[in-house]
């Protein structure tokens, strides 16, 4: 696979951000700074990926304080897919960050 050049790097990574200043409804400084409440409000997850969170919680012991971070991590990735929603993929990409084993 051929790497991606730095431009197109950048330009996915600006588009993600206006994508998140769009859904906050201001300019800020992204993901990593969600309030509790904007965890809930914009970090919603579907029946399959809220099962897959229950069971690497189970597995690994998760804190909530991991799983606050897992999810702005998982919301940053569906930002970069451009996606409204939290897929289950994208929540399983931020699991793999942080080294969980999901198989």
């Amino acid at each position: 696979m051929k790497p991606e050049p730095s431009a197109a790097v950048r330009e996915r990574v600006l588009r993600a951000r206006d994508f998140a200043d769009a859904r906050h409804g201001r300019k800020g400084p992204g993901n990593a700074r969600l309030t509790s409440a904007e965890i809930r409000k914009h970090c919603e997850l579907d029946s399959s990926g809220l099962k897959l969170l229950e069971t690497a919680v189970e597995r690994d012991q998760i804190s909530a304080r991991g799983i606050a971070r897992t999810l702005k991590v998982a919301r940053t990735i569906a930002d970069l897919a451009e996606s409204s929603r939290i897929e289950k993929a994208h929540l399983a990409e931020a699991l793999h960050y942080r080294g969980t084993t999901l198989f």
